[in-house]
């Protein structure tokens, strides 16, 4: 059994220039990535500040004629010579890591950059109305100090409302709320023809409402969304549980932190999450809301862990591996966003010594650069190094086969620390992209309910530890391997990583049936780009365009063979 859990072995790999230009990368960090990205969240919070101070009529009113100038637009596209529709956002401007191939060949741009303004809190409705470019710590901004947040947000900042619905997103929550997409009330579209149409889960445009999610923004433009708010207290009393043993017992331990065995429904905190950081050592961290009066009572301990100083959380979470379980209470906001400034674990190897106390205290302020700015200044040779060398990927696999998944990530990939963050994965009225198992409903597992089945999020994101020592790795193989492995087991890849998958392999993942249908009776197909086209790695060809434009695409099915 010892191939079952051990790493491969692999042979020392050559250094090349493109090594020593991600070695010294920090260098370019430092004096440019994070001056320039300093000055970029700074003009974007006063940009927020200036929406903020608008009327919620003018802002409507705003929102309207932008909504307008897109359907003008829409209407100017010639389908003869324009190539299909997309949005005119820069290519490395996505928070994804996967290369946005498809704005390197023929296409018509839509101008959405000024969708980005809160048009609504309904304190009554418990209802957000926002644009699709208002990201996680603007809406957070607004929100928290009337002790409402969205049921869902997403941890790092810069993630928007429009990605996170158009894709994937997830947070501590999603065990109770499912994932962004399911909190979502209603969403406004702009369709291939031009019109603007309002959907829901009960209306005529029901199909549509539970097509969009997934299908990263090739049904149609969305230009806003109504999003479900819940009340929230000021702090989050957080518990950090230390477990040890094997990588099965770490995953069953993880599950027994929010799913209790007896199924007593009292037992299940506010959020969760899990950290693995070896194959044998990992820590869980479960938290409920708490009122300012609780937090400041005698004895209880306040972290404040958004000040620019403060060790970086996952290195914070880890020292409950020597101190043992532990509990803190910290200010809501800044748990939403906890893993912002080192970007998980991600800003260890951008900057190796920026989790050191004194570049924390001159320079932590500074932190995080933006995504965008690092795939900007990367250029093509880092850009395939990353590919090749490093892991950023998302697998979401059933509650109950997380134990085998960090089985199957040490011994392909070797990559620590690991995220570990459940979701529940509802049993809808139509089959969307993403589906339960069939019949999981009669199996009784553990966390799963009768309209739901509980998955987990196990977030791979660090360099192998095979680059780390200087071995061979193939990172095409690796997440060949990695997608293969997520067909067989009825678990699923977000779209915003790198895929190596086939047009085939794509639709075994996915279900085709209701994104296809939806294609078909909006007006999609040759207008916008279909999801595979939008997701797989390489250069479009002039063919390619052609075909997509014309419709001639190979069949949206997975043989069952």
């Amino acid at each position: 059994m010892a191939d079952v859990h051990e790493p491969l072995v692999r042979r020392k790999s050559k250094k090349a220039l493109v090594d020593y230009l991600v070695q010294f990368r920090w260098i370019l960090v430092i004096f440019v990535v994070l001056p320039v990205s300093a000055l970029i969240y700074f003009n974007i919070y006063l940009g927020d500040m200036w929406s903020a101070m608008k009327s919620e009529k003018k802002r409507q009113k705003q929102h309207d004629e932008n909504v307008q100038k897109v359907v003008k637009r829409l209407k100017q596209r010639n389908p003869k010579k324009d190539g299909l529709v997309c949005t005119a956002r820069k290519p490395w401007i996505a928070v994804g890591m996967r290369n946005v191939d498809y704005k390197r060949a023929r296409h018509f741009e839509v101008d959405l950059s000024s969708f980005r303004n809160i048009l609504e809190i309904d304190k009554e409705r418990m209802v957000a109305k926002v644009e699709p470019l208002v990201n996680m710590g603007q809406i957070s901004r607004a929100t928290c100090p009337m002790n409402l947040a969205l049921a869902v947000v997403a941890e790092l900042d810069d993630l928007t409302v429009g990605g996170l619905i158009n894709g994937y997103g997830i947070e501590g929550s999603s065990h109770l709320y499912g994932l962004f997409s399911d909190t979502v009330v209603a969403m406004e579209v702009v369709l291939a023809d031009g019109r603007v149409v309002r959907a829901t889960k009960d209306n005529e445009y029901s199909d549509l409402f539970y097509g969009v999610p997934w299908s990263q923004g090739t049904l149609g433009f969305l230009v806003s969304a109504e999003i479900k708010l819940i009340p929230i207290k000021e702090y989050m009393k957080l518990t950090y549980i230390p477990v040890k043993g094997n990588l099965k017992e770490i995953a069953q331990a993880y599950a027994d932190s929010f799913a209790p065995r007896d199924g007593d429904p009292a037992k299940v905190p506010d959020f969760v999450e899990g950290m693995v950081y070896t194959e044998s050592e990992g820590v869980m961290m479960t938290g409920v809301y708490a009122s300012k009066e609780e937090a400041k009572k005698k004895g209880n301990k306040i972290n404040c862990v958004g000040w620019w100083f403060k060790p970086w959380f996952y290195q914070h979470a880890q020292t409950a591996l020597k101190r043992g379980e532990f509990v803190e209470y910290i200010p809501t906001r800044e748990y939403y966003h906890r893993h912002t400034r080192c970007l998980y674990w991600e800003g260890k190897l951008i900057l190796p010594f920026g989790d050191q106390f004194w570049f924390r205290f001159l320079l932590g302020w500074l932190m995080p650069p933006k995504v965008s700015l690092l795939k900007a200044t990367q250029g093509e040779a880092i850009r395939n190094y990353y590919h090749d060398k490093h892991v950023i990927q998302d697998m979401l696999v059933p509650l109950y086969k997380v134990g085998d998944a960090l089985e199957f990530v040490h011994r392909e990939m070797e990559v620590y620390p690991l995220w570990l963050c459940p979701h529940r994965l509802y049993k809808l009225p139509v089959k969307t992209m993403v589906y339960p198992e069939p019949g999981f409903e009669h199996q009784h597992r553990q966390g799963d309910t009768s309209y739901a089945q509980m998955f987990t999020d196990v977030g791979v994101y660090y360099a192998p530890a095979a680059v780390l020592r200087g071995e061979e790795f193939n990172g095409v193989e690796a997440v060949h391997r990695l997608e293969q492995w997520l067909i067989e087991n009825h678990s699923y890849q977000p779209q915003y990583a790198v895929s190596e998958l086939s047009e085939k392999d794509f639709w075994r993942m996915f279900d085709a049936s209701h994104y296809e249908h939806c294609r078909q009776k909006y007006g999609a197909v040759g207008t916008f780009m279909s999801v595979y086209y939008k997701s797989k790695k390489g250069r479009k060809t002039e063919k390619e365009v052609q075909e997509a434009e014309a419709a001639i695409l190979e069949p949206a099915y997975a043989d069952e063979a």
